[in-house]
């Protein structure tokens, strides 16, 4: 008996995974409108029964390969960091503004998490969502740095939404360069003056 509550368990999680999957494949080319979930069911090889058990619809759906993208970016912006060995919270924004403007290049991370995620969730479940992995990360690091006199003292939360709002414009503007390389120098420029900003005592 538990071993068949186990198969059907790695079945529900495969046809899930299935499912994330295919929706990102095709969201990041065609946009989550233009997307039906017959498509997405017959890409993940189910049936749109299959997919409404598992999601109550399509925009859930979106949110869960939303969620998937955002980890994988937290994960590897992190993963930058251990590798530098940072420990200077200014250091670290700068690395990691540095290392998204890389991941935007990717066609799936600009189109879902750039394009399509503030306007199928609204602005409160995006950043609602935000919170828990890159905004979660700069108002970490920001409010590391104003504990340890690197920044001045001021409200931290307002200032991280800043600065996620800026470095996200600066990997729409490179995404959409035809020159990104030398968009995505220019824009990191901007970023590090920004950041290098927040040090100032005004």
């Amino acid at each position: 008996m538990e071993v068949n509550r186990r198969t059907q368990a790695d079945r529900t999680a495969a046809t899930r995974a299935a499912l994330i999957t295919a929706a990102r494949v095709l969201i990041s080319e065609q946009g989550f409108s233009a997307v039906g979930t017959q498509a997405i069911a017959a890409a993940a090889g189910v049936t749109r029964g299959a997919l409404y058990h598992q999601f109550a619809d399509k925009a859930e759906l979106f949110m869960a390969v939303f969620e998937e993208i955002e980890e994988e970016l937290l994960a590897q912006i992190g993963d930058a960091m251990t590798e530098a060995a940072i420990t200077d919270p200014i250091a670290a924004l700068e690395l990691g503004a540095r290392r998204w403007l890389e991941l935007c290049a990717d066609p799936q991370v600009h189109r879902i998490v750039l394009i399509e995620a503030p306007v199928v969730l609204g602005w409160d479940q995006w950043r609602e969502i935000g919170q828990r992995y890159a905004l979660g990360m700069v108002e970490a690091l920001i409010a590391q740095a104003v504990s340890t006199g690197a920044v001045p003292a001021q409200p931290v939360r307002p200032l991280a939404h800043v600065m996620i709002g800026a470095i996200d414009e600066a990997a729409l503007y490179v995404s959409r360069s035809d020159e990104p390389e030398k968009a995505r120098a220019e824009m990191l420029d901007v970023v590090r003056r920004l950041i290098q900003a927040m040090t100032i005592e005004l």
